[in-house]
């Protein structure tokens, strides 16, 4: 579905590259959780992937199509939500009938749900919400627009505990077989039960590029307490419970969750190297 080939890209007035000659293939039906530390670029293949920006080697193309030509057979396939953004002086009742013409497969009923789990009104005012409130219905009209790529940039910034756990229904309960989801964050507790697949980016890397259940084959992610064997574990870091620890796993143990944050904090200090996926794919 998005096929990105020998990119690079900096910002004007930059001379270090977001990206040189960096490649990624993404696939349809997954939700992919975009992960790496600030300033790894994040953001900015996410606006690639949209066309918002281009690049000046390489290609971008979604369905076989060069994102950068913004052509309206793929607009109206593709939503974005940024990390910040306005939202005009109006009711949603007047947003939604000036934007729904855009989306061929634009769901009011979804829209309801996702305002219901959300618990916000539909009849309300754009300017008179919170920056918490204002994302939940952005997302709410993101996801009821139907499109098949859906790109969302730190969705849960700004919103409460609460909120966090409405987000991941309203996502959850809204995802169809033929849709993409891309989440780029750094806050992986949030999203960690609704990934399928994981990229961790770093300076014009890409770390990993591992489905969760590959990872969870290859890896086990566990708590042992002070003194327990170490001889088997591939990374360590101490916590409230013991130690949170990495280790290979074998085909008599059985699979456990994956700790995401564990798994970042491995990846990027470079102490898991197993091959997992397309693990260690440089792309330069």
């Amino acid at each position: 579905m998005i096929d990105i080939q020998n990119i690079s890209f900096s910002y004007a007035g930059q001379k270090t590259k977001v990206f040189n000659n960096f490649s990624l293939q993404l696939t349809e039906n997954n939700i992919y959780g975009l992960l790496g530390k600030n300033g790894t670029g994040k953001s900015t293949l996410l606006y690639l992937v949209s066309g918002l920006l281009r690049p000046s080697h390489g290609t971008v193309k979604v369905d076989g199509v060069e994102s950068m030509l913004r052509r309206p057979e793929m607009l109206e396939e593709l939503f974005i939500v940024p990390e910040e953004f306005d939202l005009p002086n109006m009711t949603l009742e007047k947003y939604v009938s000036i934007n729904q013409p855009f989306y061929p497969r634009f769901s009011r009923e979804v829209l309801q749900n996702c305002l219901n789990d959300f618990e916000l009104p539909a009849s309300l005012s754009l300017q008179s919400l919170s920056m918490g409130q204002k994302k939940k219905v952005f997302m709410s009209f993101a996801l009821a627009a139907g499109t098949r790529l859906l790109l969302m940039d730190e969705p849960t910034n700004g919103l409460d505990i609460p909120s966090k756990v409405q987000f991941r229904r309203v996502v959850a309960n809204n995802m169809t077989d033929d849709r993409t989801l891309i989440i780029s964050t750094h806050q992986v507790h949030d999203v960690e039960s609704l990934l399928d697949h994981i990229l961790i980016l770093s300076n014009e890397r890409l770390l990993l590029d591992a489905s969760v259940a590959d990872i969870c084959e290859q890896y086990n992610f566990e708590y042992r307490t002070p003194g327990a064997p170490v001889d088997d574990v591939l990374y360590s870091e101490p916590s409230v419970q013991g130690n949170a620890v990495i280790t290979r796993r074998t085909a008599d143990m059985p699979e456990t969750p994956l700790n995401l944050e564990l798994l970042f904090n491995a990846v990027t200090l470079g102490k898991v190297n197993g091959s997992i996926g397309n693990q260690g794919k440089t792309n330069q």
